[in-house]
C-alpha cells in the first residue's frame, strides 16, 4: 500500500537549496536527481496562514475566507481576530485520507489549533498557546511526548528579538526537539500519510537574512552571522536524511515550501500615506508609535485605513457595509482606481518608484468569503513591509515597528518529489536533472490524493502533477 512523507520547510527558499547551496544539501540533491523538483508558486498573499491550508485544501484564500495570520471578523471596527483550525471548514487532505481508512500522521502544520481529531495522530502547530493547551490527537500523545523532550516547542518565542545568539539556541531547540519526536512517530505509530511543518527556516530567515544577502539594505560584510542561515540548512538537510532512512522502501517523500523569502528595504507606514492623500482622518495625531486598533479614527471623514504585516491589507469605509461607512457603493471602484495608482506611485528616498502591486479579491479569487481585504498590496513588490502603526511622521521606515525583521516573503517555495528506494541508490554526486516549471501550491493537494488512487474532488483548483502519474511514483 502506498505511503507518503510530506516534508514541509516553512519559508525553505528555491534559490538556497536549487542552485546557491546543492552541493552542501546532499539529502535534498539526491531526491532532485532521483525525482523531479522546481519552483512551486504560492498564493496570494503568499503567507504562511493561508498557504498551508491553500496546500491542503487546493482551495484559494478567499474561498477559505482566510486572508492572513490576522483577518477582520466581520465589517465592524475593531480588532483582527487571529486563524485557527477552527477557520478552516473545508477538507483537508488528512480529512479525506482519514475517511478511505487511511492512517495519517500529522505535526505542526498551521493552523491545527484547537486540535482536531484525525485518523491517527496530530500535533498542533506555532498558534498553539502553550504547552498547558491540548495540543494532541488523541490526548495521551501528549505526555509521550513530554517524556521524550520535555517541553517541546511549536515555535520560537520572540523571534524578532536583537539577541542573535539566544534566537539561535532557540532555534536550534526546537528543530532538535521536533525531529525527535518525528522519529519516534515514524517508527511507533501506524501512517499511510506521514505529514510536518518545522518552522525553523521561516524564523532564522527572519531573524539573519541581511547577516547572508550583500544586496541587504543593512549587510554588514565580515558579520559572525554571515553563515548561519547556509550552516542551518546543512543541519537541516541530516535530520531530513536520519528521518528518511526509517521508511520503507516504497516510500514516496515530497519537500514542499508554501512560499519563499526575500530581502525586506524597509517599511511603509500605510496609514500615514492615507492620512497624508487624504483617505484617513485621526481625531488625534499620536505622539508615540499607536496601532490601528488604538486610533480614534475618525470614521465620518475616513475613506480607507490599513493594517501592518507582511503585505498591506486596505479596508474601505463603504456606506451601507461599515457602521459609518462614507463612500457610495457606487463610488468604489472610483475609490479603489485612485488608491492603486496612488499605492503604486509610492516612490522611495531617492525618487525611484518601489514598484508596488495592489491586488484586489475579487480578480484574483473564485469566491470572496469572510471580510476580506479591498486591497491586498504587496509593498515594493513584497521588498517593503507594510507598517499600520501611526505616530512616525513619515510614510517610509528603515524600522520594523513589530522588532527586528531581515526578509520578507517571496512567492515561489520549493517542491521535490521522489520515492524512498531511488533516493538511497542515487549517488551524491548525481545532477539533479531539469526543475519542472508552472507549479502552484495548489496541484499539491490533487498530486497526493493521486498518489493514493483516490479521486480528486472537483472543487480542488490545482492539478496532478503528471509527473506523478507515471512510475515510479504512482503505487
Amino acid at each position: 500500500m502506498t505511503k507518503v512523507i510530506l516534508i514541509g520547510l516553512d519559508c525553505a527558499e528555491p534559490s538556497l537549496v536549487f542552485d546557491q547551496w546543492r552541493h552542501e544539501l546532499p539529502n535534498l540533491r539526491r531526491l532532485m536527481a532521483s525525482g523531479v523538483y522546481g519552483r512551486l508558486r504560492s498564493c496570494d498573499p503568499p503567507i504562511t496562514v493561508p498557504a498551508w491550508t491553500c496546500m491542503m485544501t487546493s482551495r484559494d484564500p478567499g474561498e477559505l475566507g482566510i486572508y492572513g495570520f490576522r483577518n477582520r471578523k466581520s465589517y465592524e471596527y475593531g480588532a483582527l481576530g487571529i486563524a485557527s483550525s477552527q477557520s478552516v471548514r473545508e477538507d483537508r487532505v488528512w480529512d479525506i485520507l482519514g475517511r478511505a481508512g487511511r492512517d495519517v500522521v500529522v505535526v505542526g502544520v498551521p493552523p491545527t489549533y484547537p486540535v482536531r481529531p484525525v485518523n491517527g495522530n496530530l500535533i498542533s502547530c506555532f498558534l498553539t498557546p502553550g504547552l498547558d493547551s491540548a495540543h494532541t490527537h488523541p490526548p495521551e500523545l501528549q505526555p509521550e511526548i513530554r517524556g521524550l523532550v520535555g517541553d517541546y516547542l511549536f515555535d520560537v518565542e520572540g523571534f524578532r528579538t536583537k539577541d542573535k545568539p539566544a534566537l539561535l539556541n532557540r532555534i536550534y531547540d526546537m528543530t532538535r526537539k521536533r525531529f525527535r519526536v518525528l522519529r519516534h512517530l515514524i517508527q511507533t505509530k501506524p501512517w499511510d500519510y506521514f505529514m510536518f511543518v518545522e518552522m525553523g527556516t521561516d524564523r532564522i530567515h527572519h531573524g539573519f537574512w541581511k547577516h547572508h544577502d550583500p544586496s541587504h539594505v543593512k549587510h554588514e560584510r565580515g558579520s559572525p552571522y554571515g553563515d548561519v542561515i547556509r550552516e542551518y540548512y546543512r543541519y537541516l538537510d541530516g535530520e531530513i536524511g536520519d528521518l528518511l532512512a526509517l521508511a520503507g522502501d516504497d516510500t514516496i517523500i515530497l519537500v514542499v515550501s508554501d512560499h519563499g523569502v526575500k530581502k525586506m528595504d524597509g517599511g511603509v507606514c500605510v496609514n500615514e500615506w492615507l492620512m497624508n492623500e487624504g483617505f484617513l482622518k485621526v481625531k488625534n495625531y499620536p505622539t508615540e508609535l499607536t496601532s490601528p486598533a488604538q486610533l480614534e479614527f475618525d470614521w465620518d471623514r475616513t475613506l480607507a485605513w490599513g493594517e501592518g504585516g507582511y503585505y498591506g491589507r486596505i479596508y474601505l469605509n463603504i456606506r451601507g457595509r461599515e457602521p459609518r461607512g462614507v463612500i457610495a457603493p457606487y463610488d468604489v471602484p472610483r475609490v479603489c482606481a485612485e488608491l492603486k495608482a496612488g499605492l503604486e506611485g509610492i516612490k522611495d528616498e531617492h525618487g525611484r518608484p518601489l514598484g508596488t502591486r495592489v491586488l484586489f479579491p475579487r480578480d484574483i479569487y473564485r469566491e470572496v468569503r469572510g471580510t476580506a481585504p479591498d486591497l491586498i498590496t504587496y509593498f515594493g513588490n513584497l521588498d517593503w513591509r507594510s507598517v499600520g502603526t501611526m505616530g512616525h511622521g513619515k510614510v517610509l521606515t528603515r524600522e520594523n515597528d513589530t522588532g527586528p525583521d531581515d526578509a520578507n516573503h517571496d512567492i515561489h517555495g520549493i517542491f521535490i518529489m521522489s520515492r524512498k528506494a531511488d533516493w538511497e541508490k542515487t549517488g551524491e554526486e548525481a545532477a539533479p536533472g531539469a526543475p519542472l516549471s508552472g507549479l502552484t501550491l495548489y496541484d499539491v493537494a490533487p498530486t497526493l490524493l493521486s498518489l493514493f488512487g483516490l479521486p480528486v474532488p472537483a472543487e480542488m483548483q490545482g492539478r496532478v502533477i503528471p509527473e506523478a502519474e507515471d512510475p515510479p511514483f504512482f503505487g
